[in-house]
């Protein structure tokens, strides 16, 4: 938690780090300067190759300031880049990690609980959705809001918005939390306090709203930085495809894509966002774990109301 928080931080004050620096994040600045110990120094300066044929961007000098991780093709500030692209590749994997939840837990509620041909539509349709392998359904969804945008109804998200993603990245993996949430709500079904608020004369609304979805809360708690840590990864999978977060936006996935060009020059540029990546899949992987162990610390959570 301590990791998620300093990167959330960080991400936050890109746009203080950049008035500090007096830098643009977005603006090419390929004829550009900056000051290196005192003088003046070109973005991008010659290769490092025997002929000196070429340029390469300026590389990192570690000091506090603009450039301190150097430049990249276009002469924008790396740094100020991270940043920037940490909170859009944070904002789309928290909010398309909940907009997963919420459709999943809705599905596993009205599947598991209603039983029948309920359960057995909704399951196949979870199914199908189950057998295209996720990052092809998420790349051919791109493919096809990203020239004309989505429309629903007479609502229009632009292709350009960060909305795209968000909607894409959370239903693709809807099924993968549905199923195990619906496992437990049929198991929630057959509960004796269940049973006894039916028999109380409860209606089914309140059944599923007050005795089933209180005692899912700690499978949603489990599963939320789990499937954020998903959702991160599929982000940054579609941006470094160019079908994720269109220019002039950044994202941890199209800064990688800018570096792949100079990974013999200055590798910095695709490798620093690929380890902030790792460490934040990481952090989520193990707080996920963490709340598991707590929870299951905690004793039974299938409880009923009083």
């Amino acid at each position: 938690m301590s990791v998620l928080f300093i990167l959330v931080v960080a991400t936050v004050v890109a746009p203080v780090y950049a008035r500090w620096c007096g830098i643009d994040a977005f603006a090419s600045n390929v004829a550009g300067t900056t000051l290196r110990a005192g003088r003046l120094v070109d973005l991008m300066q010659p290769n490092d190759n025997p002929l000196h044929l070429g340029l390469s961007p300026l590389g990192p000098d570690w000091t506090p300031g603009a450039y301190m991780l150097g430049a990249d093709t276009q002469g924008r500030d790396v740094a100020a880049r991270l940043l920037y692209g940490g909170r859009n590749s944070l904002i789309i994997a928290s909010a398309a990690a909940t907009l997963c939840l919420a459709l999943a837990c809705s599905v596993a509620l009205w599947s598991g609980y209603s039983g029948g041909w309920v359960d057995a539509v909704l399951s196949r349709c979870m199914d199908i959705m189950w057998a295209i392998p996720v990052y092809l359904l998420a790349i051919s969804l791109s493919v096809v809001t990203l020239g004309r945008g989505l429309h629903l109804g007479s609502w229009q998200i632009r292709a350009d918005s960060l909305l795209i993603p968000i909607v894409i990245i959370g239903l693709v993996y809807v099924p993968y939390a549905a199923r195990t949430l619906r496992a437990r709500v049929k198991q929630f079904a057959r509960a004796e306090f269940v049973l006894a608020a039916r028999g109380a004369g409860a209606s089914d609304v309140r059944i599923i709203f007050v005795e089933i979805l209180p005692n899912l809360l700690p499978a949603l708690l489990v599963m939320a930085p789990l499937v954020m840590a998903l959702c991160l990864m599929a982000e940054s999978a579609l941006s470094f495809l160019s079908l994720g977060v269109q220019a002039p936006a950044a994202s941890w996935g199209t800064i990688i894509l800018d570096g792949e060009g100079l990974l013999y020059t200055r590798p910095l540029v695709a490798i620093a966002p690929g380890i902030l990546i790792a460490t934040t899949v990481l952090s989520l992987n193990v707080l996920g774990g963490s709340l598991q162990k707590a929870l299951d610390r905690t004793g039974p959570s299938v409880r009923g109301r009083k």
